[in-house]
């Protein structure tokens, strides 16, 4: 059994990923942590989450609980992710990171201390939604530019980043299969007297609001119709199965950075 530690275990996310890891079958919850000033610090991390008592408290510090497991699941905040990778690779403990908002130095830093450690990054662990990169950036190929494309994507009102790292993954995607640079042709706004769009852009939009856990739609429009393909997440769980099983399989390879295609082989779909 693959011993795992949450991070951010009283949160929305870690309460998911913790009842996700207990139903695993390789996998058993071995510790949790939170800000120490959490007022779930010192209770049962299962019954925090809702789903019984597993005689694993939940602690203040990164610290008090890295020598228990093999793996940790974060899903927190770039920053706090950050220091706790740092931590990790000191330690050769494995990670799985489903934080959103890393930045392109954040990436470079994480692949350079996963020389090591083994570390699964990816902005959606939703099996789901990794199989849409890859059909997107498929149907980017085939359309080519004669459709133009767009994507757009819904969150709860309490996310902090925009656009979400699923629709920036989507661009990335896109933008491969037409052999465009992202960062050269992604628009995140629109307003006022913009002008025509251009044959080469590829926009991406952002709805925040109420209790929406999570919607993509990827739009190739061309001449007299239009293809859309979305993905509607009902609740956290997809993204917390997502995690649990790359725990299991980040457990057991070496040290380097991976993603979640390298997880459900989905490297040459």
């Amino acid at each position: 059994m693959t011993r795992v530690i949450v991070a951010g275990a009283a949160g929305r996310m870690g309460r998911r990923i913790a009842y996700m890891v207990d139903q695993h079958a390789e996998l058993t919850l071995a510790g949790g942590f939170e800000q120490p000033t959490s007022p779930e610090v010192g209770k049962d991390i299962g019954e925090v989450a809702g789903f019984g008592t597993t005689g694993v408290k939940i602690v203040g510090s990164p610290q008090e609980v890295l020598g228990q497991g093999e793996v940790i699941i974060d899903f927190t905040f770039h920053e706090a992710t950050m220091k706790l990778a740092r931590l990790a690779a000191e330690r050769g403990t494995a990670m799985v990171i489903g934080t959103t908002g890393l930045t392109a130095e954040n990436l470079a830093e994480l692949k350079s201390l996963s020389a090591k450690f083994a570390c699964v990054q990816s902005p959606n662990m939703a099996v789901g939604v990794n199989v849409l990169f890859q059909v997107a950036r498929k149907m980017a190929a085939v359309l080519g530019d004669a459709y133009d494309i767009e994507i757009v994507e819904a969150h709860h009102r309490m996310k902090k980043d925009a656009p979400s790292g699923t629709a920036l993954k989507l661009g990335e995607m896109v933008a491969e299969g037409v052999k465009r640079d992202l960062a050269k042709v992604g628009v995140y706004s629109r307003h006022g007297m913009i002008g025509a769009r251009t044959d080469q852009e590829i926009g991406i939009q952002t709805i925040r609001a109420g209790d929406i856990v999570g919607e993509h739609t990827v739009y190739f429009a061309g001449a007299g119709e239009r293809l859309e393909i979305t993905h509607r997440a009902h609740s956290r769980d997809n993204f917390a199965r997502g995690a649990a099983l790359a725990a299991a399989w980040v457990a057991q390879q070496p040290n380097g950075l991976y993603n979640m295609f390298d997880v459900l082989n989905l490297k040459d779909f």
